[in-house]
């Protein structure tokens, strides 16, 4: 598997869900470590459907704000 690619499917697939921009995407998944989360999860996230990895990150941004 390539992870730039995967980083990159799943930034534009979170982007297109929230209807956000690349710029407010990037600083979101910055500002909680997403991608650092994407990265390390990469194996099992990319077995699993675009809905799951955008509820996913939902849940791992949620975690961290709280």
């Amino acid at each position: 598997m390539d992870t730039t690619k995967f980083l990159a499917y799943c930034i534009e697939s979170y982007k297109s869900a929230k209807r956000y921009t690349g710029k407010q995407v990037i600083s979101l998944f910055t500002r909680y470590d997403v991608l650092d989360y994407i990265i390390d999860c990469a194996g099992a996230l990319h077995t699993t459907g675009e809905q799951y990895i955008i509820q996913d990150i939902d849940e791992y941004i949620a975690a961290r704000t709280e």
